[in-house]
């Protein structure tokens, strides 16, 4: 992996907040969430789900339902603007030109009754002064760079003409025809077999390097991160808990939740019966407990765990993590 220096961070999340006001009460989805993403970095969010990786992502583009959601608490800042208060004909400028959102599910993400090539090239009407010819040449050279095969008939086809891959990698195409500067990426190997996993981890690998794009991966699988991140933000409960370069999150986890996690994976040396798994389920985000929101599941749990909110520790320079084991 390469290595980055401090100087050449281009988004900021601060103690982010967003909750959503519902009749059940405050759903606290993102409860103080803070991390830097870097120049040409994967930066990857990490958690079970309902931990706040995809509402975190929505937030940055403020892509969230509102109401009832609203961000309460922290900003955002990509290019010395606040995402989170800047007037939203500004914000419109940066979403799908600047920082692009590769959707969880291609296909509810894309429009059945418009073609492929209608959806893309939509796009770039937007943001590019671009002839229709051009739009579509440039469609089509998108489509080859994602690897489909006949791009330009693919461009005449409708979602449902597709499989499950290619549909993947025509979201990725959309996202990039205005040459983004950030790819956000929500879990775009939850929906696909174990073949087109390792496609899609493989085309966001080129894109890295071809592009020296910056990308944020929301995963839950350790796995991927393993073989795709530079840093990994692990996050429960609506905040980041361990944040660290991704060989020393999978070398020295320092967190009891991400020691579980790692646990999780399957490894071929050992020879288990059963794969070990994290006993409860993630809090609730509208009744989050006191104290660590880890310490009902948490095999460490301390007296003072249950009261009193863990501050960020440093454990190396670039190593911090959420823990009274290391306050």
């Amino acid at each position: 992996m390469q290595s980055h220096s401090g100087n050449n961070i281009i988004l900021s999340v601060n103690a982010l907040q967003t909750f959503f006001f519902t009749r059940r009460g405050i759903v606290r989805a993102v409860n103080g969430v803070s991390f830097e993403l870097r120049q040409g970095e994967c930066l990857c969010l990490v958690g079970e789900s309902g931990c706040g990786k995809s509402v975190t992502a929505l937030s940055i583009l403020r892509l969230f339902d509102s109401p009832p959601g609203r961000i309460v608490g922290g900003n955002v800042v990509y290019n010395s603007l606040d995402l989170t208060s800047c007037p939203e004909q500004q914000l419109r400028k940066v979403r799908g030109k600047e920082i692009a959102l590769v959707l969880q599910e291609a296909q509810s993400a894309l429009n059945p009754v418009l073609t492929v090539g209608d959806q893309i090239i939509e796009q770039m009407k937007i943001h590019l002064p671009l002839s229709k010819e051009e739009a579509r040449l440039k469609a089509i050279s998108l489509l080859r760079e994602m690897g489909i095969p006949s791009a330009e008939d693919v461009l005449d086809y409708y979602p449902h003409q597709l499989s499950g891959g290619m549909k993947q990698r025509v979201l990725v195409a959309m996202s990039l025809c205005c040459d983004p500067r950030i790819l956000i990426a929500d879990e775009p190997t939850t929906a696909v077999d174990v073949t087109i996993k390792a496609q899609v981890l493989d085309m966001f690998r080129q894109l890295k390097e071809k592009r020296q794009m910056s990308i944020i991966f929301i995963t839950h699988d350790l796995a991927v991160v393993a073989e795709i991140g530079d840093r990994a933000v692990i996050m429960y409960g609506g905040r980041d808990i361990e944040t660290a370069p991704v060989s020393e999150v999978i070398a020295t986890p320092a967190h009891p939740y991400t020691k579980g996690l790692l646990a999780c994976l399957p490894d071929v040396s050992r020879e288990v019966d059963r794969l070990s798994s994290i006993p409860g389920m993630p809090p609730d985000p509208s009744k989050l407990p006191p104290g660590c929101t880890f310490h009902p599941r948490c095999p460490k749990a301390m007296d003072i765990c249950r009261t009193q909110e863990p501050s960020l520790t440093e454990i190396s320079k670039e190593h911090k993590v959420r823990c009274h084991l290391y306050a």
